[in-house]
């Protein structure tokens, strides 16, 4: 057994090299062939059903915009009403030809089947969903005094897109549609101080990327996956006070007209901004390099180890 078991592991390895040094610059080729031939076949997004969440504030706010400029229908969910009111004024003077605005709590999957459902009676049809709804908490995790106060970051950036996704599939395989799920970078490599954040995000990564599989050709996925944006979650007092601030980031205008781009063009991935793609490598090929610079820009520098706090008296639950 432990023969096979090594002679497997042997092949597996000689496998992947031969990939690495054959495959894989053809695969650039190919990339970037489609990247030149790409702009001549945009899909048009005029009359498009386009169900956003998260939609009151932030990311999801300027993509509701984008979107209504493009003619696109729109339903827009958050748990705001006002402000989602606001953002459906704004999207039907920018353009759109038709928006509801409806309340509700993405961590509640009986809200989840309604807004879906209230969509599909409002417009006959749902051609895209955009998995936006996103909190986030700071701070390193020892420093925490009630770990169970982290559970809405879970049940709002992961769950809430299960069970979106899971109620609006159906109506998406009848029109060819796309989801859209926008996780972040954080689910590729860790980024100390934002630990819950970050597995919400890789969770996300990992659920889609299956999801396309079983899915095959039904439904169209992309995962966005972007750095710093300039948006509400990124204006918190911990990252001023941790010195963050200095990591360059994207405005969120620039941000979501990728995503609208990607949203006709049916990318796979979308990485913004695009250095963030020599990170991943370095991460990949490199990573004592990258751990070690991690801790030092957002742990071990003067400056934030000092201020971190040593609670001998954690009562997590």
């Amino acid at each position: 057994m432990d023969i096979s078991r090594d002679l497997f592991n042997f092949v597996f390895l000689l496998f992947s090299v031969s990939n690495i040094i054959f495959y894989v610059p053809l695969v650039w080729l190919f990339n970037l062939l489609r990247v030149c031939f790409k702009p001549v076949y945009p899909k048009e997004l005029v009359g498009k059903v386009i169900l956003i969440t998260g939609a009151s504030s932030g990311i999801g706010k300027h993509l509701a915009i984008e979107y209504a400029k493009e003619g696109a229908c729109l339903a827009l969910i958050a748990r705001r009403e006002k402000q989602l009111q606001m953002v459906a004024q704004n999207a039907k003077a920018m353009g759109s030809p038709d928006v509801i605005a409806i309340t509700a709590d993405v961590s509640k999957h009986l809200d989840c089947s309604r807004f879906v459902e209230e969509t599909i009676k409002h417009f006959g049809k749902l051609d895209y969903l955009v998995n936006n709804a996103a909190i986030a908490t700071y701070g390193f995790f020892e420093d925490q005094t009630t770990v169970p106060d982290h559970d809405p970051v879970m049940d709002i950036n992961f769950w809430g897109s299960i069970y979106t996704t899971y109620f609006a599939l159906p109506h998406l395989k009848r029109n060819q549609g796309k989801i859209i799920v926008i996780c972040s970078c954080g689910g590729w490599f860790g980024t100390p101080g934002v630990s819950m954040y970050n597995a919400s995000k890789t969770a996300l990564v990992s659920f889609f990327e299956t999801l396309r599989m079983e899915l095959d050709s039904e439904v169209d996925i992309t995962i966005v996956t972007p750095g710093m944006v300039d948006s509400n979650l990124t204006n918190d007092k911990w990252i001023e006070e941790e010195n963050v601030k200095w990591a360059p980031m994207i405005s969120v205008e620039k941000f979501v007209k990728t995503i609208v781009d990607s949203t006709k063009y049916e990318d796979k991935y979308v990485i913004e901004p695009s250095w963030m793609k020599s990170i991943l490598l370095w991460k990949i090929f490199c990573p004592e390099i990258f751990n070690w610079l991690m801790k030092f820009l957002l742990v071990t520098r003067p400056e934030i180890s000092s201020k971190k706090k040593r609670s001998p008296e954690l009562n997590p639950f």
